[in-house]
């Protein structure tokens, strides 16, 4: 160990004193419990709109075609009803641009806590709704508070976690969101059979993951970076200390210090983001949320007890179809928490996309083979369970690969001067497809019929082929220093300028938007 509290490994890579401590690990796992709340909301609104008790009382017209036989892939079409669901992801679209205000001015735990206390209210207001009003103002309500959420727990866990555990730690917070949908899932599989009330156990109990988050975060310590970023920089190296478990944490402090005075020297993040120098990290916050969505996932996840019961299972065995996905889901995280830092990114991406894809070339040949354009022809015993078989296989894929690196990757890669902006756009644009693909599923369920599954494997296509050319792999890098790997690409390093000697970026001496200050010594 040198005197400044870094090694060199083997690959060249500078990795900082210290490791993994309890303390991380500990703090790591009760931020991460912000993703229960994301997770219990997808998981539980499909369960819910399948429920004939919710739908009476919401929904009659959609009720009344569950009893007259209608075209099997238009059993659900019904743009208000996915309204209930999409509503969400507005408010949390909007709500997001206010977090990343407050994740930079008051660090990562206010939002957390603001994101919390949201949740909670709108779990409230949804289990004693009386109309479709009180149903929509309880998912905006529920929507800030995953906008909040989602803003500030990835980045939270990627600044706390040392460079070659980040991926892993990070992860948790897709654990975190996949516990949420099975435990939803549960729950639903267990209300359905509660005539006529079984729907509001299952909207008010999202109550629950609400309390463990504000709870949680209200005892959370915030990261050394946001202290330091804040000018808190005593409390910021005694924080590195802890979580690093070592005193010599000069050269990791150090970093982020100079990190820091180069982040204030940069009034206007939203307009500095747009930059040349930032033009990959603008690409991939835009480009791998959206592919995220584009996957498919979330419209089977939001819709899995409705989308088995169009492949004609009962309400019980379509809610226990929804119970095995989301059993997979967690296991298959798993997997990606173990990998993660030894595979890489890329590969992960890699081989999922072929699973992804052959997944749903099957089940969109199994549907048409069964159902045909009409969708008036009804699905075997066999090929119904060859289709959950199959959805099990792309929800695998889709868990140790898209799921938790849709958040990961994005998480790691903004330098501090942008993080917040960056991280906010990552947010915002997957908040905004998450909303059209929730909104439009079961309308484009109803007109593409089968050939939705082949739409998204499309996508899987080019969305590997973007992976395969232009995402870097970023495992083990440490967060300060991501520049490099940028500046190495053979496609990205021709936007990232070289570093002059005084340890400054040249673009922001060149920008007209900063003006520079003393330098405190830190560089």
């Amino acid at each position: 160990m040198a005197g400044g509290g870094f090694v060199s490994s083997a690959s060249g890579t500078r990795e900082y004193a210290g490791g993994m401590t309890m303390f991380v690990i500990i703090t790591c796992i009760m931020a991460a419990s912000g993703g229960l709340i994301f997770g219990y909301d997808i998981g539980i609104s499909g369960g819910v709109t399948s429920m004939k008790d919710f739908l009476q009382k919401f929904f009659p017209d959609v009720s009344k075609k569950q009893d007259e036989g209608t075209n099997q892939y238009c059993k659900f079409d019904s743009q208000i009803l996915t309204l209930f669901t999409s509503s969400l992801y507005v408010a949390g679209l909007l709500a997001s641009f206010v977090a990343s205000y407050v994740t930079r001015n008051f660090g990562r735990k206010p939002s957390m806590l603001a994101g919390g206390v949201s949740f909670l209210i709108g779990a409230g207001i949804n289990g004693g709704a009386e109309n479709v009003a009180m149903l929509i103002v309880g998912r905006i309500l529920l929507g800030v508070g995953v906008g909040f959420a989602n803003q500030a727990v990835p980045v939270y866990l990627s600044e706390m976690a040392p460079a070659k555990y980040r991926g892993a730690l990070n992860i948790m917070f897709q654990l975190a969101i996949t516990i949420g949908i099975l435990c939803a899932n549960l729950i639903n599989y267990g209300t359905g059979k509660i005539t006529p009330w079984g729907w509001r156990l299952s909207l008010g109990l999202a109550a629950v993951p609400a309390i463990i988050m504000t709870l949680g975060s209200a005892f959370l310590p915030d990261t050394p970076n946001s202290m330091i970023e804040r000018g808190e920089v005593e409390k910021g190296r005694q924080m590195l200390q802890r979580i690093r478990g070592v005193e010599a944490v000069d050269e990791e402090f150090n970093d982020i210090v100079k990190a820091s005075e180069e982040a204030k020297q940069v009034q206007h993040p939203w307009r500095n983001i747009l930059q040349r120098r930032y033009r990959p990290h603008l690409v991939m916050a835009i480009m791998i949320p959206f592919f995220q969505q584009l996957t498919g996932i979330n419209a089977i996840m939001f819709y899995a007890p409705v989308l088995f019961t169009t492949l004609g299972y009962s309400s019980d065995a379509s809610l226990y179809s929804a119970v095995i996905t989301g059993g997979v889901n967690v296991l298959a995280t798993f997997v990606s928490i173990a990998v993660v830092d030894r595979v890489g990114r890329r590969k992960l991406f890699l081989e999922a996309g072929v699973q992804m894809f052959i997944a749903q070339v099957v089940i969109g040949a199994i549907l048409g083979a069964n159902f045909g354009l009409q969708g008036t022809g009804n699905i075997d015993k066999t090929s119904a369970i060859v289709v959950v078989v199959v959805i099990c296989v792309y929800v695998s894929a889709f868990a140790w690969s898209w799921g938790p690196l849709g958040w990961l990757v994005p998480s790691e890669i903004f330098p501090l001067e942008i993080r917040s902006a960056g991280q906010s756009i990552n947010v915002s644009v997957n908040l905004f497809f998450t909303f059209v693909i929730a909104q439009a599923f079961l309308s484009m369920l109803c007109h593409f019929k089968f050939g939705i599954f082949l739409f998204f494997a499309g996508w899987v296509v080019i969305m590997s082929l973007f992976v395969y050319f232009f995402l870097p792999e970023t495992k083990n890098v440490p967060i300060e220093e991501m520049d490099r790997v940028w500046r190495a690409h053979r496609f990205w390093g021709r936007f990232i300028p070289p570093v002059d000697e005084s340890g400054l970026k040249q673009s922001y001496i060149k920008s007209g938007d900063v003006e520079l200050g003393p330098s405190n010594g830190a560089h």
